[in-house]
């Protein structure tokens, strides 16, 4: 899988694409990472991205030009049938990423993630050219980087190969519910001891426990989870 994240601050993304799970996908050609920089297309000397709203207003906003640029390249190197990239701008104004939408984005070959600086970036590009506007929360970030690395993560360790597919089936969100606790060694710490359960040797109380567990946690944490699952 392709991702292209379209940044003024391309160096942010250049030691998370190398660390961890992803970084070990990429190594193995499983990934292919990468950033364009919207200054690389600036017309003016100084490489100009932003500038004051029309119909005045605090802030600034990323200019039409450089991002048309960037988005140009990206799409002139894409392997995809014109009109059918998915370009992702990561927006508070956009629908609310979840584990759906990551599974959705995991299964596509190329996947472009355009960020946001300052105020925004002029409509006219979005009007034009995104496709699918993404909020990673109900909250303000000083820039779409952030949430570009949370779409990363998330889409890339759905790929396959990236990560085992037993590790996927009992993850939060699988099956509509939230993980069950976990633990590991030492058997006791701190006087906390690991539930004796798990030592049983019984996977099919085991798994029940697991569920029982799941359940709870979700009606505690998450409760409006559990309202369209018939448990």
């Amino acid at each position: 899988m392709k991702i292209s994240v379209i940044t003024i601050f391309p160096e942010i993304f250049h030691e998370f694409f190398r660390s961890s799970i992803i970084g070990k996908a990429a190594q193995s050609g499983r990934l292919v990472l990468g950033c364009v920089n919207p200054r690389d297309f600036a017309y003016d000397r100084h490489k100009k991205c932003d500038d004051t709203p029309f119909g005045g207003g605090a802030g600034m906003v990323m200019k039409p030009e450089p991002l048309s640029g960037a988005l140009e390249k990206v799409m002139s190197e894409s392997s995809q049938e014109k009109g059918k990239h998915r370009i992702i701008f990561l927006s508070p104004g956009g629908k609310t990423f979840s584990q759906g939408m990551a599974e959705e984005f995991a299964a596509l070959s190329e996947l472009t993630l355009l960020c946001g600086h300052y105020e925004g970036i002029d409509q006219r590009i979005i009007d034009h050219y995104v496709t699918d506007e993404v909020s990673v929360g109900d909250y303000i970030l000083s820039s779409g980087v952030t949430a570009a690395m949370v779409v990363t993560d998330a889409v890339c360790r759905l790929v396959p190969g990236v990560i085992s597919e037993e590790s996927h089936e009992c993850e939060s969100f699988t099956g509509g519910l939230l993980e069950y606790p976990q633990y590991t060694r030492p058997r006791v710490w701190m006087g906390h001891e690991v539930p004796e359960i798990l030592f049983s040797g019984h996977h099919e109380l085991i798994r029940k426990w697991r569920v029982e567990r799941s359940i709870g946690k979700t009606k505690k944490n998450r409760p409006d989870l559990l309202e369209n699952l018939d448990i």
